[in-house]
């Protein structure tokens, strides 16, 4: 029992900051789900088209051509007299999708409200539908309303399953981060290594050329003696 406590203590001193710092992402994020504004989103569809049977892939592509004219001022001026609402609005309300391989056009609109994203996203496709139409000789394709707008059950941000995860995942980084940094903190400083001790130069050519002279006076002094 001793040592599954010491083990456990270890654990804890190493790991709490982690510990402390998933808890409470998580907590921020399920704050940041209540309290944040709900966006609903609602889908209109629109489809091409064509006046000549056999061309299903040019419908494809005039799907998409007028997918990206969706947010586009053009199309928009109509729908902004509809809602009430500008047309810079809009832009950040509204977008179009498609499929590369149906000729169908999804225009999404958001609003604070069901009704408000419904609104903006059959204003959009009816303006679409009425601003291709008028061209419709020269494109050969023609835009049929598909399916009006339902209004969502659900706002579809905030989440607060993907809110709560978010913090969750938030606090394992800010946590890891911080053990990190303690361990580093941690660490012993490098010990320098010892000084070697000093080895003495050996002598140069110089030196033993420069006690010759004298070595040969002590010869010549001890051939004098003698």
């Amino acid at each position: 029992m001793s040592e599954l406590r010491q083990s456990a203590r270890q654990l804890a001193r190493r790991w709490w900051p982690v510990a402390l710092a998933v808890p409470l992402g998580a907590v921020a994020g399920a704050g940041y789900a209540t309290v944040a504004h709900p966006v609903y989103a609602a889908n209109a569809y629109v489809v091409v088209v064509p006046q000549n049977p056999g061309e299903g892939a040019t419908a494809v592509n005039f799907a998409q051509a007028y997918g990206r004219l969706a947010g586009q001022p053009q199309v928009l001026a109509g729908a902004a007299t509809a809602t009430g609402r500008t047309i810079s609005a809009l832009e950040t309300l509204v977008h179009g999708t498609t499929s590369p391989d149906a000729p169908v056009i999804e225009i999404t609109g958001t609003g604070p409200k069901p009704k408000d994203a419904v609104q903006s996203a059959d204003a959009v496709a009816k303006s679409l539908v009425a601003f291709a139409n008028t061209s419709s000789a020269e494109t050969g394709v023609k835009l049929v309303p598909l399916a009006a707008a339902a209004e969502p059950e659900q706002p579809t941000t905030p989440s607060k399953q993907l809110d709560v995860a978010v913090g969750g995942a938030a606090g394992v980084l800010i946590g890891a981060l911080v053990m990190m940094t303690r361990r580093r903190g941690d660490d012993p400083a490098p010990v320098p290594a010892a000084a070697a001790p000093a080895v003495p130069a050996p002598a140069t050519p110089a030196a033993s050329v420069a006690q010759e002279p004298g070595s040969a006076r002590e010869t010549v002094r001890a051939g004098g003696t003698r």
